[in-house]
Protein backbone atom coordinates (compact mmCIF):
# COMPACT_ATOMS: atom_id res chain seq x y z
CA UNK A 1 0.00 0.00 0.00
CA UNK A 2 1.33 3.42 -0.48
CA UNK A 3 0.86 6.87 1.00
CA UNK A 4 -1.76 7.91 -2.04
CA UNK A 5 -4.26 5.35 -0.72
CA UNK A 6 -4.07 7.23 2.67
CA UNK A 7 -4.05 10.39 1.77
CA UNK A 8 -7.26 9.72 -0.63
CA UNK A 9 -9.10 8.54 2.73
CA UNK A 10 -7.81 11.67 4.75
CA UNK A 11 -8.80 15.52 5.01
CA UNK A 12 -6.09 17.95 3.80
CA UNK A 13 -6.10 19.46 7.59
CA UNK A 14 -2.70 20.52 6.82
CA UNK A 15 -1.86 24.02 8.85
CA UNK A 16 0.74 26.08 6.95
CA UNK A 17 2.32 28.51 8.83
CA UNK A 18 5.35 31.29 7.23
CA UNK A 19 8.65 31.45 8.75
CA UNK A 20 7.79 35.21 9.94
CA UNK A 21 4.49 34.07 11.56
CA UNK A 22 4.58 34.51 15.37
CA UNK A 23 4.47 30.49 16.96
CA UNK A 24 0.43 31.84 18.69
CA UNK A 25 -0.27 31.52 14.69
CA UNK A 26 0.69 27.60 15.39
CA UNK A 27 -0.55 27.16 18.62
CA UNK A 28 -4.18 28.87 17.22
CA UNK A 29 -3.74 26.17 13.87
CA UNK A 30 -2.36 23.28 15.58
CA UNK A 31 -5.82 23.75 17.53
CA UNK A 32 -8.37 24.45 15.34
CA UNK A 33 -7.21 21.23 13.51
CA UNK A 34 -6.50 18.89 16.18
CA UNK A 35 -3.36 17.61 15.21
CA UNK A 36 0.28 17.90 16.05
CA UNK A 37 2.76 19.53 13.05
CA UNK A 38 2.35 22.61 10.77
CA UNK A 39 4.37 23.19 7.91
CA UNK A 40 6.38 26.24 7.06
CA UNK A 41 6.25 27.08 3.51
CA UNK A 42 7.03 30.54 1.69
CA UNK A 43 4.70 30.15 -1.77
CA UNK A 44 5.45 26.53 -2.94
CA UNK A 45 8.83 25.90 -1.01
CA UNK A 46 9.01 23.95 2.20
CA UNK A 47 11.25 25.58 4.69
CA UNK A 48 10.55 22.66 7.33
CA UNK A 49 8.10 22.24 10.38
CA UNK A 50 7.10 22.94 13.23
CA UNK A 51 5.37 20.28 15.98
CA UNK A 52 3.67 21.05 19.11
CA UNK A 53 6.47 19.76 21.10
CA UNK A 54 8.58 22.27 19.50
CA UNK A 55 6.27 24.87 21.08
CA UNK A 56 6.18 23.00 23.91
CA UNK A 57 9.83 23.50 24.25
CA UNK A 58 10.02 26.76 23.67
CA UNK A 59 7.36 27.43 26.66
CA UNK A 60 9.83 25.63 28.50
CA UNK A 61 12.46 27.67 27.87
CA UNK A 62 11.82 31.21 27.46
CA UNK A 63 7.74 31.49 28.85
CA UNK A 64 4.74 32.81 27.62
CA UNK A 65 6.67 35.34 25.48
CA UNK A 66 8.02 32.49 22.78
CA UNK A 67 4.39 33.27 21.47
CA UNK A 68 5.28 36.24 19.98
CA UNK A 69 8.46 35.15 18.53
CA UNK A 70 8.77 34.25 14.78
CA UNK A 71 8.22 30.55 13.53
CA UNK A 72 11.65 30.11 12.06
CA UNK A 73 13.32 30.74 15.49
CA UNK A 74 11.87 27.35 16.19
CA UNK A 75 11.10 25.41 13.38
CA UNK A 76 12.70 22.08 12.44
CA UNK A 77 14.47 22.93 8.95
CA UNK A 78 16.20 19.51 8.19
CA UNK A 79 12.92 18.14 6.97
CA UNK A 80 12.68 14.34 5.33
CA UNK A 81 9.75 13.98 3.07
CA UNK A 82 8.13 11.10 1.25
CA UNK A 83 5.84 11.08 -2.04
CA UNK A 84 2.68 9.42 -2.85
CA UNK A 85 4.34 6.50 -4.16
CA UNK A 86 6.09 5.61 -1.23
CA UNK A 87 5.45 2.56 0.54
CA UNK A 88 4.00 2.46 3.81
CA UNK A 89 6.52 0.43 5.34
CA UNK A 90 9.35 2.74 3.92
CA UNK A 91 7.33 5.92 5.58
CA UNK A 92 7.25 3.47 8.87
CA UNK A 93 11.05 3.04 8.52
CA UNK A 94 12.08 6.67 7.45
CA UNK A 95 9.78 7.76 10.66
CA UNK A 96 11.20 4.80 13.14
CA UNK A 97 14.79 6.13 11.75
CA UNK A 98 14.35 9.57 12.23
CA UNK A 99 12.71 9.18 15.27
CA UNK A 100 9.83 11.33 14.40
CA UNK A 101 6.14 11.60 13.80
CA UNK A 102 4.85 13.39 11.07
CA UNK A 103 6.38 13.19 7.39
CA UNK A 104 4.86 16.09 4.59
CA UNK A 105 4.28 14.31 1.06
CA UNK A 106 5.85 16.01 -1.78
CA UNK A 107 4.71 15.81 -5.35
CA UNK A 108 6.54 16.63 -8.12
CA UNK A 109 7.85 19.55 -5.50
CA UNK A 110 4.06 20.19 -4.14
CA UNK A 111 2.80 19.25 -0.94
CA UNK A 112 0.08 17.20 -1.15
CA UNK A 113 -0.20 16.21 2.29
CA UNK A 114 1.23 15.06 5.39
CA UNK A 115 1.07 11.45 7.35
CA UNK A 116 1.25 11.28 10.81
CA UNK A 117 2.80 7.54 12.28
CA UNK A 118 -0.93 6.93 13.59
CA UNK A 119 -2.14 7.11 9.74
CA UNK A 120 0.15 4.99 9.26
CA UNK A 121 -0.26 2.34 12.40
CA UNK A 122 -3.99 2.68 11.57
CA UNK A 123 -3.22 1.46 7.85
CA UNK A 124 -1.40 -1.64 8.92
CA UNK A 125 -4.10 -2.50 11.62
CA UNK A 126 -7.02 -2.28 8.89
CA UNK A 127 -5.01 -4.22 6.76
CA UNK A 128 -3.89 -6.92 9.04
CA UNK A 129 -7.48 -6.96 10.18
CA UNK A 130 -8.46 -7.71 6.24
CA UNK A 131 -5.94 -10.63 6.30
CA UNK A 132 -7.39 -11.99 9.61
CA UNK A 133 -10.59 -12.22 8.19
CA UNK A 134 -9.65 -13.60 4.66
CA UNK A 135 -7.60 -15.89 6.12
CA UNK A 136 -10.30 -17.38 8.92
CA UNK A 137 -12.67 -17.69 5.67
CA UNK A 138 -10.55 -19.50 3.89
CA UNK A 139 -9.56 -21.46 6.58
CA UNK A 140 -13.13 -22.26 7.71
CA UNK A 141 -13.93 -22.74 3.93
CA UNK A 142 -11.47 -25.67 3.46
CA UNK A 143 -12.29 -27.51 6.49
CA UNK A 144 -16.38 -27.28 6.04
CA UNK A 145 -15.37 -29.20 2.35
CA UNK A 146 -13.32 -31.93 4.25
Amino acid sequence: MTIAAILKQKPFNVVVVRPQDRMFEVVRGLARQKIGVAVVMEGDSLLGIISERDVMRGLDAQGPAVLEEAVDQHMIRDVRTCSPRTTVNEAIATMTKGRFRHLPVLDEGKLVGVISIRDLLNTMVAKQAVDVTSLHGYVAGAYARV
